[in-house]
């Protein structure tokens, strides 16, 4: 069946996360005078980030368990002495200063452009709900979905087949006739796959561990080819 609904992950997948995150935190943490090297933070932060998410989509930690024991675990990593309290309120600015960054990667507008010609555009993101709406209006992307569709309004994450049926469910659409784009072969490429979703992996990080019988693509623009 053709194509009509094309699904979009947001966060590494249009929104450029970790050079918007590097910019927030290049902000916040000298305010709270924390003094750290930002590129040596960063190189801790950002893997100890990703497992965290990880334990969230198992619903192994809580939000607000993410939300602290991620920069907790960065601190002790740099033997860098940060009280609880500073900690708590790192996480609260974190998150309400990250969506004033709005770097998007190379091609977002133009492949969305010629996309919403031929079909109907939708998100689903595992991101907190409070931000994932301001990170698209403010980088001037929200105009171009008709659905947004986030795991703490389905009560589930990704890859949890739950959220790609309710996704199918809002849209009024089948699964084969619907194609889901994002970065994360876990959360989004075998969830959607597992749901009957045509999936196509973004390898924004070039990374050559990509399964061979996966679609992926290195630039946004290359969707061009298969849509």
């Amino acid at each position: 069946m053709k194509i009509q609904h094309v699904f979009f992950d947001l966060d590494h997948t249009l929104w450029d996360f970790e050079k918007n995150s590097a910019l927030t935190f290049k902000e916040i943490l000298p305010a709270a005078n924390v003094t750290v090297d930002i590129d040596l933070f960063l190189n801790i932060y950002i893997p100890i980030n990703f497992s965290y998410w990880k334990k969230y989509r198992e619903e192994q930690v809580t939000k607000k368990e993410l939300k602290y024991l991620r920069l907790k675990e960065t601190f002790d990593a740099l033997k860098l002495p940060v009280k609880d309290e500073v900690i708590h309120q790192l996480s609260d600015e974190y998150i309400a200063k990250l969506p004033n960054h709005n770097h998007l990667f190379e091609g977002t507008f133009e492949i969305l452009e010629y996309l919403q010609t031929h079909y109907k555009l939708h998100i689903i993101t595992n991101g907190f709900e409070e931000i994932q709406t301001k990170k698209m209006k403010k980088s001037g992307i929200y105009n171009f979905f008709d659905a947004i569709i986030t795991s703490e309004s389905v009560g589930v994450k990704k890859p949890n087949k739950k959220v790609f049926e309710y996704a199918l469910e809002k849209v009024n659409a089948n699964a084969s006739n619907c194609i889901m784009i994002g970065d994360n072969l876990e959360a989004d490429i075998e969830g959607a796959l597992n749901c009957g979703i045509k999936a196509i992996h973004f390898n924004s990080e070039n990374s050559n561990l990509i399964p061979k019988n996966i679609t992926s693509i290195y630039n946004l623009l290359d969707l061009k080819e298969y849509l």
